[in-house]
């Protein structure tokens, strides 16, 4: 059993660190370690969608998530944050830098009667 979860964050709003963010998660560009980690973590897949400086992240989750991870993978993963940090903010201040978001419709709960 997988779940859906979607995740918000800003970028810092510069043109350039917004392009600079970018490059950082072009194919091939994140680092193994930290793909690693997300996957041994119990992401089963993960797309970030962006449009001018807010994120908005989609992911499925494993049903065990979040698994444990070994501490080398953990440690390449914190590093690859404290470098994202430069670029990101929360959006409140003091939250969580990826703000969990809560689903308030879906089609298929809206079908009309037949």
């Amino acid at each position: 059993m997988t779940e859906r979860r979607v995740y918000a964050l800003d970028l810092v709003e510069d043109a350039g660190l917004i392009a600079a963010y970018e490059a950082r998660h072009a194919p091939g560009a994140v680092w193994p370690q930290v793909i690693a980690e997300i996957r041994q973590r119990g992401f089963l897949s993960m797309e970030i969608w962006r449009l001018d400086a807010r994120l908005v992240m989609i992911a499925e989750v494993a049903a065990d998530f979040p698994r444990p991870v070994q501490a080398d993978l953990s440690e390449a993963a914190g590093a690859w944050e404290a470098e994202m940090d430069a670029y990101q903010r929360p959006l409140r201040p003091g939250g969580p830098k990826w703000t969990p978001m809560a689903r308030m419709f879906t089609l298929e709960s809206d079908q009309a009667p037949a």
